[in-house]
């Protein structure tokens, strides 16, 4: 199987290092994290003065993206060697070559410089906690190497997005933005579970620690249900903080359904349509909220 990964992976036309270390980077999958730091953003300014700052929204998709990026790139290199031993993950670009390591390392370290000077022309808070924010993404591929948990891991990366967004904005904490980050966390903490599922096997025979490989695709899955019931929850508790209005409320009722499609779909004897739950409803989930949440400000007041 992992023959015929490589093989149709290499039968690909160069298309170059840049657009290979994309690949390898997924840069679409930005579509996950970039809705919730726009809303936390721009919830900030409308409470603010009730204006859009757009270079402050400029440098918060910089921000983010070169951290995300970052994170992707040093995941692939550091478990490259899990990687080529799953026949899913064989065919990444690290493992065929498609990449080499040092490319890998340059782009991982561009994106991260690219990351730090965002930070640092937001604002002084941004750049002093930076370094923070990169913690988690450095560890979270080692995590499955010493904890049953590593989606934790991931959950508390994630969960920095709206986070940073709200501090781009005012330079000071928030605890709305720490309940929208939690929420956020456990949403792909929860789904991450799900995608895990389709590694048991190979987690097991390779010794790489996850909650599907000590407890189970049942257990998982039973852990991925709580989890997005309590970011269900904890989105009504941001919506409350923030006094929303009812488009909000609207938007957490199709994201509630969307939940309930995706757990009604993967089922511990079929996982077929695992991909369809990861990538499709995940996406909308995220795109869909943060539609909601815009056309809630807007008829609140919020103007460009």
């Amino acid at each position: 199987m992992r023959a015929v990964t490589v093989a149709a992976r290499a039968e690909r036309p160069d298309s170059g290092p840049v657009r290979a270390f994309l690949r390898l980077v997924m840069i679409e999958h930005s579509v996950f994290a970039l809705p919730f730091g726009y809303m936390a953003a721009l919830t900030a300014m409308f409470l603010d003065d009730g204006t859009v700052h757009w270079l402050t929204l400029l440098l918060v998709t910089i921000a983010m993206v070169g951290l995300r990026t970052f994170a992707m790139a040093a995941n692939r290199i550091i478990d490259r060697e899990i990687d080529a031993r799953n026949p899913r993950t064989a065919g990444r670009e690290l493992v065929t070559g498609a990449v080499s390591v040092r490319t890998a390392w340059v782009g991982a370290g561009i994106a991260l410089a690219v990351f730090l000077g965002a930070a640092a022309l937001l604002n002084p808070l941004c750049l002093a906690l930076a370094p923070l924010a990169v913690v988690p993404m450095v560890v979270y591929p080692y995590g499955k190497r010493f904890t049953d948990f590593p989606h934790a891991i991931l959950g508390l990366a994630q969960a920095m997005g709206p986070v940073g967004g709200w501090l781009a904005v005012t330079g000071a904490w928030s605890w709305d933005a720490v309940l929208l980050g939690a929420a956020v966390g456990l949403w792909i903490g929860g789904f991450d579970l799900i995608y895990a599922c389709q590694d048991v096997a190979a987690d097991r025979a390779g010794g790489v620690r996850s909650v599907p490989a000590r407890f189970g695709i049942g257990g998982a899955l039973l852990g991925a249900r709580l989890c997005h019931l309590v970011t269900t929850l904890l989105f009504a508790w941001y919506a409350l903080a923030t006094d929303a209005g009812p488009l909000l409320w609207v938007g957490l009722a199709v994201v509630a359904a969307a939940f309930v499609y995706e757990h009604s779909i993967v089922h511990p004897d079929d996982l077929s349509r695992v991909n369809r739950a990861f990538f499709t409803v995940n996406g909308f989930v995220g795109i869909a909220l943060f539609s909601f949440a815009l056309a809630d400000l807007i008829a609140r007041g919020l103007t460009g």
